[in-house]
């Protein structure tokens, strides 16, 4: 995916141009003319967001499945475990998302999982803005289902402390304004690699190995402190299953605002496409 296209030549190349998806290249442009169709640029109909915002839910909610899963695991009545939790917890939830990404419908849908990302790749310009809305309405309620799902498939205890439907807590030192410049720092280098990496076809082979050690080294470090959420995705089916509501506008309004502020960042440096 180029964010910024190199110039083109004087003398025209011969054989279609290709353009950036989300996580690939899209089919050969076709020819332009009366009965050429729509312009890429112009994005798929309305009717063709829905399969890749079913994906999208899809996927959420079996990531939220098997982050709750983990959790219920984890956080069993060896204390001197406790230590390493957030590294193992880290090491599987990028190991999803690596393998999510890679998959079939990940494919499909990009594999945001993430509704600070799809608002970064949006400000970036490679998504269409007009499908924002549908991928996040899609990962949150997937969100939701996948801890449910949780629930129904291991019983009471998922609700019950420790487990809490693996909804996130900050470390009781760290106020609102701290949680919430984590989760914005954190958005804002996703986001400045997500311009990097879809920069040049080198980077978007790497992308998905890049998206799942980062969130594994947020969650190993991040963790303990701040919870290291990074995902409005992740903290709203377990926070509201959990009815631990009283937060959870940190955690969605911090990833949200890193997106924006590390897309406005990428621009200054040339790494943004006008978004559309």
């Amino acid at each position: 995916m180029t964010l910024t296209p190199a110039p083109e030549p004087v003398v025209p190349r011969p054989g279609p141009e290709v353009r950036p998806t989300a996580i690939g290249p899209r089919s050969p442009e076709p020819p332009h003319g009366p009965d050429a169709g729509p312009h890429p640029d112009a994005g798929p109909g309305p009717g063709a967001v829905l399969p890749r915002a079913v994906c999208e839910a899809a996927l959420t909610a079996l990531l939220l499945f098997l982050i709750v899963t983990a959790v219920r695991w984890l956080v069993g009545p060896d204390p001197g475990a406790a230590a390493a939790r957030p590294a193992v917890l880290g090491c599987v939830v990028g190991t999803l998302l690596a393998l999510f990404m890679l998959s079939p419908p990940g494919r499909c849908s990009g594999a945001h999982l993430n509704p600070a990302v799809t608002l970064a790749l949006w400000r970036l310009g490679v998504f269409p803005g007009r499908e924002v809305v549908p991928y996040t309405v899609a990962q949150l309620a997937g969100s939701v289902f996948g801890v449910w799902c949780a629930g129904l498939v291991w019983g009471p205890v998922t609700g019950r402390p420790p487990v809490r439907h693996a909804s996130v807590r900050a470390d009781p030192a760290w106020g609102d304004a701290a949680v919430l410049a984590a989760e914005a720092g954190v958005l804002v280098g996703s986001t400045l690699m997500l311009a990097v990496l879809l920069a040049s076809p080198g980077g978007r082979m790497v992308l998905p190995y890049a998206v799942g050690l980062t969130t594994a080294l947020v969650i190993g470090v991040l963790g303990p402190l701040s919870g290291g959420s990074a995902n409005p995705g992740r903290q709203f089916g377990p926070a509201l299953l959990a009815g631990d509501t009283g937060r959870l506008w940190v955690y969605v309004l911090g990833p949200a605002v890193g997106a924006v502020l590390g897309a406005w960042l990428a621009g200054r440096v040339g790494l943004r496409r006008p978004a559309r």
